[in-house]
């Protein structure tokens, strides 16, 4: 399978160029030049596959060859190795928990999966130079993917994150683990941050002295392992005898990794209806759907900080997937929420159903809500874990919220951070004086 530039058709590389490039040569986005989708009957009888079952058939049709079998099912046994349940809320809601991961974030998923790809690609060529893995984290990507890499041989994280702009445990979860992991905590937003990454990507003499690729959703290997789990919830729901030949997906969205999974998913075969894609104050696609027109423009601090992005980067890709405006909007409906309105269904959903909600799964599910027809059946995707943003959830249900073990062996470590000043010149000084 060779993989296209969004910008360029006819920049086309192998999967293994494809993951080790991160971004295409000329800044786009790297898609397959094929979505396969599976046959129905394999659909239709997933109810009695377990998860890694599921997404090593999913793995396997999607990549055609590409990989090794075995090494295929290991890396896929390996990434899915903890729980993904859907939560049953009434009778026509679920919420698909994608937050049992080790930093009980969906993003474990795509980075561990990235992170044992990449290392296995980097295997074939032992004395090759340190990849260096670059990643702007608002939040969860810098835990998930620095926990992905962590004492990954011959690999190195830079998570450049926003003074002020992540919670104390999302810093924890990066900042604490030393060794491979550098934590940079940039004087700026996150689009400063994305913008030196992008960069960065883009400066050839620097890539011809260090070899870079990207840790976020930039990376085509972060998109396959995210259908696995749209595969999933719908086994789940054939599980739970439920009918539902079409389905209505709400997904929390910033950077739009996670949509464009979804949209791929759907080509794949999964009977998604309609995807709703739901962002707080920054809401650059919700914009796009309203007026046709995309304009990026700096983001704002939220309670919701993963979905602070000014310049959503996987706009590309849902735009090359779906082709027009009209066919973005017949596929996808879109909503955005203030601070207020968060805590008041993050307050809400705890009164009424006794669930509690973290900032952007909350949204999600207030998506999901408005937009459900009454012969519908729809699923919110549950993003992070409710510790994780545990001052604002305390502070709308009253209550206070366990924090799980898997979080509290962060807090426990001690914290190694580089600040450095916003602005381009600032990471490549760092790189080069430390490569």
């Amino acid at each position: 399978m060779k993989y296209y530039s969004t910008h360029n058709k006819n920049i086309s590389v192998s999967l293994a160029e494809a993951v080790l490039k991160g971004p295409a040569p000329d800044g786009g986005l790297f898609l397959p030049e094929k979505i396969v989708k599976l046959p129905r009957a394999f659909i239709m009888n997933m109810a009695g596959m377990s998860l890694p079952e599921i997404g090593y058939a999913v793995a396997n049709f999607a990549l055609g060859g590409d990989v090794d079998s075995g090494v295929l099912h290991d890396i896929v046994y390996d990434t899915l190795n903890f729980p993904i349940p859907l939560h049953r809320i009434d009778e026509h809601r679920y919420t698909l928990e994608l937050f049992h991961g080790p930093t009980m974030a969906y993003k474990d998923v795509g980075a561990r999966f990235m992170a044992r790809l990449l290392a296995y690609y980097h295997s074939l060529h032992p004395h090759t130079s340190t990849v260096n893995v670059l990643v702007p984290s608002s939040g969860d990507t810098g835990g998930a993917v620095a926990n992905g890499f962590f004492n990954v041989p011959g690999v190195h994280v830079y998570v450049l994150y926003p003074q002020d702009g992540v919670s104390y445990i999302q810093e924890a979860q990066f900042a604490s683990l030393g060794g491979n992991v550098t934590a940079l905590e940039v004087k700026g937003t996150f689009d400063d941050c994305k913008h030196m990454v992008e960069q960065a990507f883009m400066d050839e003499e620097l890539n011809e002295q260090m070899v870079l690729t990207s840790g976020t959703s930039i990376n085509v290997a972060r998109l396959l392992p995210q259908t696995f789990y749209y595969f999933h919830a719908y086994a789940q729901l054939l599980k739970d005898n439920k009918d539902a030949n079409d389905i209505v997906v709400s997904i929390p969205s910033a950077n739009l990794g996670n949509l464009a999974s979804g949209v791929m998913a759907r080509a794949m075969g999964v009977p998604i209806k309609r995807l709703v894609s739901v962002e707080n104050v920054n809401n650059i696609f919700y914009h796009y759907l309203q007026t046709g027109q995309f304009i990026p423009r700096p983001s704002v601090y939220s309670i919701a900080p993963a979905l602070d992005a000014g310049n959503p980067t996987n706009f590309a890709r849902i735009a090359a997937l779906l082709g027009s405006v009209d066919n973005v909007r017949q596929l996808i409906h879109g909503y955005s929420y203030s601070d207020e309105e968060i805590m008041h269904t993050i307050a809400q959903v705890h009164e009424q159903f006794g669930y509690v909600f973290d900032p952007h799964s909350a949204i999600a599910w207030r998506g999901l809500t408005e937009d459900l027809q009454p012969d519908e059946t729809g699923i919110s995707l549950a993003t992070a874990h409710p510790a994780k943003f545990s001052e604002t959830v305390e502070s709308a249900i009253g209550e206070n919220v366990e924090m799980p073990l898997q979080l509290v062996r962060f807090l426990r470590g001690t914290r190694h951070v580089t600040p450095i000043n916003s602005g381009y010149n600032a990471l490549r000084n760092y790189l080069l004086a430390h490569q």
